[in-house]
């Protein structure tokens, strides 16, 4: 009888049915409980809002499936904002220059970091917190004060509307989130890069016995958070038109936090790309009924933030420690 239970439910999508349904919830009193609340362009404006995080919190799902740590990520975020804004706006470069440019940075930085970590064995938590440090300050490196950004072409951008149904409509950063969502999922469950990454945070030992490609896809690992955050920050820079030094401070733990709240288990092997995205539709979900409200200060989003986190990391620990057992 358990067995069929443990076929029909596997535990280890708990997580991920608990984010969902508790999404679902908060939504649901949200539409009880206040007036306009319940509408396609209020959730439409999750995404909009939320477009870098998802990009971002996308690649630090890959690097935790494997068992590892990016804290740079923020910083990559920021540094892609100054040099973007310091090159169009300081420099007259074209955006059709810039943007390949600034991907390219990022995705070399976030390979440098995977190299480090794989090559000599070292830490994936100092390596990043390094490379957090060395992003942000090349960010001062380039100004110590705001660049704001008169460009026509990202002005454009940042304005334009895609429109969906009645009045609904989306963000270009939104619809490249959601693109970056998608190919995602494909790649994490329908390649050997997907299955591989799987398969390290399980176990790097049993993946280097099964002969997979552990080295390549541990820098790999690192390779597409980089893109991922020189991304987010190409996405950044058409929503603040502007590069500043302190844009994205402490998007790292946001991100982190999206990440494990929608199911993704801390020591790896476990979790699903699409669980990140109703992970940064909570935390989004939680700053519009603050606002909604309109009488709770917006620190309260962090308490709650910080009491879901502790819950699911307790809820991982319950798994963990039932996993063997099941076995």
């Amino acid at each position: 009888m358990n067995a069929v239970i443990a076929r029909r439910f596997n535990v280890k999508y708990l997580p991920l049915a608990a984010t969902v349904s508790l999404f679902v919830a908060m939504a649901t009193l949200g539409s009880v409980a206040y007036t306009g609340f319940f509408s396609g362009q209020v959730f439409l404006n999750l995404l909009i809002d939320n477009a870098f995080l998802i990009v971002v919190a996308v690649g630090m799902t890959f690097v935790i499936l494997s068992g590892g740590i990016d804290l740079s990520v923020g910083s990559v975020v920021a540094l892609t904002t100054m040099v973007s804004a310091s090159l169009v706006e300081h420099h007259g470069w074209s955006i059709a220059t810039v943007i390949p440019l600034v991907l390219l940075m990022g995705t070399a930085f976030g390979a440098f970091m995977g190299f480090l970590i794989e090559r000599f064995r070292l830490q994936p938590f100092i390596v990043t917190l390094a490379g957090m440090f060395l992003a942000r300050g090349l960010c001062y490196l380039i100004s110590i004060d705001s660049i704001s950004i008169a460009n026509d072409t990202y002005a454009q951008v940042s304005q334009m509307r895609i429109p969906l149904w009645a009045d609904a409509s989306i963000s270009v950063s939104a619809a490249i989130a959601m693109a970056v969502l998608l190919a995602a999922i494909f790649i994490a469950h329908c390649t050997s890069f997907g299955r591989a990454v799987y398969a390290i945070g399980g176990s790097e030992q049993s993946a280097l016995l099964m002969g997979l490609p552990v080295r390549g896809t541990l820098i790999g690992v690192y390779t597409l958070s980089g893109f991922c955050s020189a991304l987010a920050g190409v996405i950044f820079t058409f929503y603040m038109l502007s590069g500043y030094g302190l844009h994205a401070v402490g998007l790292e733990l946001d991100a982190i936090a999206a990440v494990v709240i929608g199911g993704t288990l801390l020591t790896g092997g476990v979790g699903y790309v699409a669980g990140t995205l109703f992970g940064v539709l909570m935390l989004g979900i939680i700053q519009t009924l603050i606002a909604f409200d309109g009488t709770l200060s917006s620190w309260w989003t962090r308490i709650v933030v910080g009491l879901l986190l502790l819950a699911f990391c307790l809820l991982q620990r319950l798994l963990t420690r039932r996993t063997p057992r099941a076995a």
